[in-house]
């Protein structure tokens, strides 16, 4: 593997989060691009040409060499404005950081690294989102001391993209624990087009989205059409 010698951007990814930008956030499922015949690169640099401006690489099953392949292989077709995501592995992070390469923060699960220890594992500048489903995950995340910049609320609807998930939370108790949260919401679970102006209205800021974009012939007019429906509600 061949460091890159490109600075990651100074650009504050988590302030653009905030500020409505991440309308479509693509997480990458390493078995749904290769059974569309596609790597996953390729189906980023689709889904950000139809309009995706963060991407979170998960790779739950493999290697930390495996893990940095992947981030090489989407640096080199990300753009400077899209936000790049590391889910779980904050040692991946920092080693793609050392790398040189673009990776903007990290995305926690509750059974991962508190958030207060990774929040001075990977500085202030970079970000990090936390997945929550209850008002008291909600309430810890709001009271922690690492600012949370984000949370990522689902899943909204049942999904088997992930083993072991619980049942869909519904649009009404989705509202009601965005309701409950000062922070950006990013949507995530099972989540369809015609979802978009739904989950909008109920509050989220952002609709994260796997197989709707993974595991579809072509990713670029997938995502110009959650985009299309996410502008609807407005």
């Amino acid at each position: 593997m061949n460091a890159t010698t490109v600075e990651a951007p100074d650009i504050d990814h988590a302030r653009l989060m905030q500020a409505g930008k991440w309308p479509l956030y693509l997480v990458t499922d390493a078995q749904q691009c290769a059974r569309q015949g596609r790597s996953i690169a390729h189906t980023v640099r689709l889904a950000v040409r139809g309009g995706v401006t963060a991407v979170q690489i998960r790779a739950k099953d493999v290697g930390v060499r495996d893990f940095l392949h992947h981030i090489e292989h989407v640096s080199s077709v990300i753009p400077e404005h899209v936000s790049f995501i590391i889910n779980d592995r904050v040692d991946v992070f920092l080693a793609a950081r050392e790398l040189g390469f673009p990776v903007s923060g990290v995305h926690l699960g509750q059974s991962d690294l508190p958030a207060s220890v990774v929040r001075k594992i990977i500085g202030p500048q970079a970000f990090i989102g936390l997945s929550v489903r209850e008002k008291a995950g909600i309430r810890a995340a709001e009271q922690d001391s690492a600012r949370i910049d984000y949370l990522g609320i689902g899943p909204v609807f049942t999904t088997t993209t992930k083993h072991d998930v619980p049942s869909g939370l519904g649009v009404p108790h989705f509202a009601e624990l965005v309701h409950n949260t000062s922070l950006p919401v990013v949507a995530i679970g099972g989540i369809r087009a015609r979802d978009a102006q739904d989950l909008r209205r109920a509050g989220a800021q952002s609709l994260a989205v796997v197989s709707g974009l993974c595991d579809v012939p072509d990713p670029e007019k997938s995502a110009q059409e959650y985009l299309h429906e996410w502008e609807k509600a407005v």
